[in-house]
């Protein structure tokens, strides 16, 4: 009834019902069934106006039918581009004009095809006037296949192009709030495609950027360069022949009279993309040499004003030169020709260490193209033909006084050496003195630092120069004898530090480390003789340089296994024989047990370990294990010890030998997860006992540590259960009274995250509570055993002890933050994420909870501990938890321990950036705390309270009004604080205020 009906509305909703039927039941449909429901569809296109949606709806359905049958969708479209004027439907309707035609294109291609130019016609027609974003964007699909899939444009180019590019450049602000999404970047990119997409459009298109290249508008001319540099990759030099000399004229200059860095570079980058397309042109070209006369044009216009007086458009020049040789082989030779000999004359013309220093960074660009295109024949290779005026003038840049010039002349150095024969042996013996004398004797740090790493760079492709001409060098200086007093000795323990920081930085090739790696050693073992009080510095810098190395060693499996086996067992060796009885009332045997020295020793042996293969990590441990439970040193070179080493042994006398439990737990803790290690469980319960019994804090948290390195990797099971037990046992006798309950907090400390994995049965991280890097985020567990809930309720009970307390909320932090020497991906630990968020969920309640019903004299604990936790959390977790938890966190301001106060700013600073709705329900408090905490007599709080200030102007200007005056007055006193640093900070809020 409803479809045959005389009123146009109810037919109208007779079609639409029909329509939203067909919507739902289309892949149903019958063949027959399809040509009949095609035939009334096109029929009511005829329809009054007020039908038309409903039947492109049913329409737009069948077009997803796959049984329709052949013909159809030419009469469909033949209809729709005949009876409909769709630029006049409602912008839902055009959309569903543009889905029936892309669902064709889609499943029909070859039947659209058959209408040749036709189709294409008509499809410009349905677009001609379109200015809905949401449609625009479909419609510029729509054209790209037509281009891409090579449909017909017959005659119709042209229309084509201007149906397009009238919407260029894009001028699109999107509406607040809109539901859509489509920002202005879209429709750039998605006509840019269009644009970009045949040089058909080459004749239409270039003079239309040229036009707008022109224009003031800057928004206009990125768009125009982006979009040129974009059609290059399609053109060939027949559709830019006509319009070069424009478009060279249009960037020169906008590279020459620019303000703006972005333009700048997008011209630099369209033209090497212009150079690049003529250079691929020329290959397959008879034609005129369009790419020799561009050229031509570039070098004309440019080269002049590398030999102007005033070097005003020096760079400019250099830049567009630069820019063009980049492109291909041929440019690189063609301008280099003509610009290297000119560079090298203004160099030396010039006198200035600032002129010349310009001339040799412009020399360094077109030095750093031929590293691009590689190793070239000898007869190919315009570089070659100026090597030595090249090499002069790199070499009279390293023997400049100015910092400066040298700095570059290094780069340049570094990218001569690069090049494989450029240079001869005996400009190589000379390169290798210049890195000498600048990395030893230079005055300036950066020059030095530079030199070095210089070396570290060439040492791989000259291993052999550098190993017989610069390590023997250092070695020299390294063992020359002691200066005098004063500044001279002073001059030369600087010289020993940098001879050290030379001899790792060059270690970046295996043979050289053979040479290197003895000559480190050699000289620790001469400081530890030594009776100097610089001893403990000494040995630190000789860790330092040996840490370097093994770093540089790790991803070369040789240089890996030598540098393991050779430095591990002599440092080993040197620290037993330190700490025997013998040695430990000398100063060397003192300086080498120093906490500095162990702790500088651990990276070394740890970064030495992390890389080996787990056949020879294995070989490793069945001697570094025995060595501290059995006391076994046959492995160990010069191992004619006085007396036994027994670091788990009785008495005092062995207070010296258990101080080395921190090597054992840098070696085991790097270990790879597959590893076995030797007497396992009677390891793990000495570093047990060791842990909560040692008097000695450095060594009780470091066994602590080593015993949750190992219980992490440990495989599940009931050795683990028990060893556990015992820990735990352990852990809550000491826990209630003696004297070792703070060693017994350190190893509840470290051991609880494994308890957390083994409550899993998964034997996971010990890192769950104690070590993430900073860029991961981990699970704490997907359930909990129950002794580790215990623990974690241990652990919150001891923050309201008046002594435990303080360490116990200190102890979130050693919970929450980042290990570096043990429990961490880097030494194999087994490592999950959203560890954060869990353990936020799970124990932050409690805290609050804590804090409300804790006394006047711990309630500071509960809140340094809340700080720790928040301080750590991911910034988008805490934001959605901020509400709850703000009123806290302001209450914590008011706390007068210092650490906590930082802790708390810290966490505020970043929420006043991510969450300024929230923020400015309180901000009359915040500014208060604020500025009450800028005269606190901490700095670093000081500094954190001005930072929050500061930070308090990303909330709504509205809200932060009422508060101007009185937030600048108060500014005003920290702006004559004693400390820089403070000063610095209050200069920025108060400006910003």
């Amino acid at each position: 009834f409803s479809l045959e009906n005389t009123d146009p509305r109810t037919r109208g909703r007779g079609i639409q019902l029909l329509s939203q039927v067909l919507l739902q039941c289309y892949s149903l449909l019958q063949e027959k069934e399809v040509l009949h429901l095609v035939l009334f569809y096109e029929s009511r296109l005829q329809d009054h106006h007020l039908v038309i949606p409903s039947v492109l709806q049913g329409l737009r359905a069948l077009s997803m039918c796959e049984v329709l049958s052949p013909g159809l969708a030419v009469s469909v479209l033949k209809a729709i581009f005949q009876e409909v004027h769709v630029q006049s439907l409602m912008q839902l309707d055009r959309h569903t004009v543009y889905s029936i035609i892309t669902n064709f294109m889609s499943t029909r291609e070859e039947e659209l095809k058959g209408l040749g130019a036709n189709f294409t016609f008509g499809f410009i027609q349905v677009m001609d006037g379109e200015k809905d974003p949401r449609n625009l964007l479909v419609a510029f699909q729509i054209v790209r296949d037509l281009i891409a899939k090579d449909y017909a444009l017959g005659p119709f180019v042209e229309e084509l192009f201007e149906v397009t590019s009238c919407y260029f450049p894009v001028d699109f602000t999107p509406p607040p709030n809109d539901p859509h999404g489509i920002q202005r970047e879209d429709l750039i990119l998605s006509l840019r495609a269009v644009l970009a997409s045949t040089p058909q459009f080459a004749e239409f298109l270039l003079p239309l950027l040229i036009e707008k290249l022109d224009s003031e508008l800057q928004s206009a001319k990125l768009d125009s360069l982006q979009t040129l540099t974009a059609c290059c990759a399609i053109y060939g030099q027949k559709e830019l022949q006509e319009f070069l000399p424009s478009l060279w004229s249009s960037l020169r200059r906008e590279v020459f009279q620019t303000a703006s860095e972005k333009i700048e570079t997008e011209c630099l980058a369209a033209l090497h993309a212009l150079s690049a397309c003529l250079s691929r042109s020329v290959l397959s070209s008879d034609s005129e040499d369009l790419l020799d006369s561009f050229l031509s044009s570039i070098l004309q216009d440019c080269r002049h004003h590398l030999c102007e007086p005033d070097m005003k458009l020096v760079w400019p020049s250099a830049k567009l030169l630069q820019a063009a040789a980049g492109a291909s082989l041929r440019t690189y030779h063609r301008i280099t020709r003509s610009v290297l000999p000119l560079l090298l004359e203004q160099y030396t013309k010039h006198t200035q260490s600032s002129q010349r220093r310009t001339i040799l960074e412009m020399l360094l660009g077109f030095l750093e193209f031929q590293q691009k295109w590689g190793h070239v024949e000898e007869d190919e290779s315009t570089l070659l033909s100026f090597q030595a005026p090249v090499c002069s003038v790199v070499f009279s840049a390293l023997l400049d006084p100015s910092v400066q010039l040298q700095l570059v002349g290094i780069k340049a150095l570094t990218v001569l050496g690069s090049l494989q024969g450029f240079l001869p042996s005996s400009d190589l013996e000379l390169v290798v003195d210049h890195l000498i004398r600048l990395a030893l004797h230079e005055e300036d740090s950066q020059s030095s630092e530079a030199a070095m790493e210089a070396a570290g760079s060439l040492a791989p492709t000259y291993p052999k120069v550098f190993s017989e001409r610069m390590v023997p060098r250092l070695e020299e200086e390294l063992q020359s004898g002691r200066a005098g007093k004063g500044e001279s000795s002073h001059n030369h323990h600087c010289l020993q530090q940098r001879c050290l920081q030379a001899l790792a930085a060059v270690s970046t090739h295996t043979s050289i480390v053979r040479e290197t790696v003895p000559v480190l050693l050699q000289h620790l073992q001469k400081v530890q003789k030594g009776t100097e009080a610089r001893n403990t510095q000494d040995v630190v810098s000789v860790c330092q340089s040996l840490h370097r190395v093994a770093l540089q060693c790790q991803q070369d499996a040789e240089g890996c296994w030598y540098f393991h086996q050779t430095v591990v067992p002599c440092l080993l060796a040197m620290a037993v024989q330190a700490a025997m009885p013998e040695s430990t009332h000398t100063l060397p045997g003192k300086a080498l047990l120093e906490e500095e020295v162990l702790a500088a020793m651990i990276p070394v042996i740890s970064a030495a370990t992390t890389h080996l293969s787990p056949e020879l990590a294995a070989q490793s441990v069945s001697h570094v294990v025995p060595l501290f439970l059995d006391g076994e040193v046959s492995f160990l070179p010069q191992n004619n010890f006085p007396s036994s080493f027994q670091p788990f042994g009785d008495g005092e006398c062995v207070e010296a030998q258990r101080r080395l439990v921190a090597l054992l737990m840098a070696f085991v803790c790097s270990l790879p997860r597959d590893v076995a290690i030797p007497q396992q469980e009677w390891l793990l319960r000495e570093l047990l006992a060791l842990s909560c019994s040692c008097n000695c804090p450095f060594t009780a948290t470091t066994a602590a540590k080593c015993f949750a390195g190992l219980v992490n990797k440990h495989p599940a099971g009931q050795q683990l259960d028990e060893v556990l037990q015992l820990a735990v046992n352990r852990m809550e006798a000491s826990l209630v009274e003696g004297p070792h309950q703070m060693q017994a907090l350190t190893l509840l400390l470290w051991v609880r995250p494994a308890l957390d994995e083994w409550g899993r049965g998964a034997g996971g991280p010990s890192q769950a509570l104690t070590v993430l890097p900073a860029q991961v985020t981990k699970a704490l567990v997907l359930r909990y055993h129950p002794l580790s809930s215990c623990l974690t309720d241990k652990l919150l009970g001891l923050l309201g002890d008046t002594e435990l307390g303080p360490a116990a909320a200190d102890g979130f932090s050693l919970l929450m933050a980042e290990s570096p020497d043990v429990l961490h991906k880097g030494c194999h630990a087994d490592v999950r994420i959203m560890f954060r968020q869990r353990f936020f969920t799970d124990n932050v309640p409690k805290l609050v909870q804590g804090f409300h019903g804790a006394g006047p004299d711990v309630k500071a604990n509960y809140l340094k501990g809340l700080s720790h936790v928040l301080n750590h959390l991911p910034k988008p977790v805490l934001v959605t938890e901020l509400p709850t938890l703000l009123s806290l966190l302001l209450e914590a301001l008011s706390c007068s321990d210092h650490v906590v106060q930082l802790s708390t700013l810290s966490c505020l600073q970043p929420l006043l950036l991510e969450a300024p709705q929230i923020m400015s329900l309180h901000v009359d408090t915040l500014v208060t705390k604020f500025l009450n905490l800028t005269s606190s007599p901490t700095m670093a709080v000081r500094i954190a309270a001005l930072r929050c200030a500061h930070a308090l102007t990303s909330l709504p200007t509205t809200v932060l009004l009422p508060y101007k005056g009185r937030v600048i007055r108060a500014l005003a006193k920290p702006l004559d604080d004693k400390k820089r640093l403070v000063r610095k900070e209050a200069v920025a809020a108060r400006g910003e205020w």
